[in-house]
C-alpha cells in the first residue's frame, strides 16, 4: 500500500509541475491525463531507484566539491530523462529542455516532501 500512496503523491508533484511554461501534459480527458501522471510518477520513481544512485555513487567527488550543489542538476537531468523516457512509452509528457526541467524538478521535490509530510502526520497513529 505505501508504493501504491508514494506513486500517487508523486504523481500529484509531477501535475503541479506542469504549471511552468516548458513541462506539458498533452491533451486529452481527465482521466487519460490521471493515467499519464501515475505512469511518469512510475517512471519517474524507476529513474530515481535505479539511476540516481549510479550517479551519486560515481560523482561522488563532484558532490563534494560543489557541497551537494551538482545535485540539482542532476535532479534536473534525471527529470528530463523522465520526460524522454515518457515520450518513448508514448506518454503525452514533455519536459522542453534543461531550465524548465530545473524548475520542475525542484518543485516535484518541494511539492512530493510537503505531500508525504501531510501524509504521514495524517497517517500517524500515536
Amino acid at each position: 500500500m505505501g508504493i501504491l500512496v508514494h506513486v500517487l503523491l508523486t504523481a500529484v508533484a509531477v501535475w503541479v509541475s506542469t504549471a511552468l511554461p516548458g513541462i506539458d501534459l498533452g491533451e486529452g480527458s481527465t482521466g487519460l491525463r490521471i493515467l499519464t501522471l501515475i505512469g511518469v510518477a512510475v517512471i519517474f520513481g524507476l529513474v530515481n531507484a535505479i539511476v540516481k544512485p549510479l550517479v551519486k555513487f560515481f560523482g561522488c567527488l563532484f558532490y563534494l566539491l560543489t557541497l551537494g550543489l551538482i545535485g540539482l542538476v542532476v535532479n534536473a537531468l534525471l527529470f528530463m530523462l523522465t520526460g524522454w523516457l515518457a515520450e518513448q512509452f508514448d506518454l503525452p509528457f514533455r519536459v522542453d529542455g534543461f531550465w524548465p526541467a530545473f524548475w520542475g524538478a525542484i518543485i516535484v521535490a518541494l511539492t512530493g516532501w510537503v505531500l508525504n509530510v501531510v501524509y504521514d502526520k495524517v497517517t500517524d497513529k500515536d
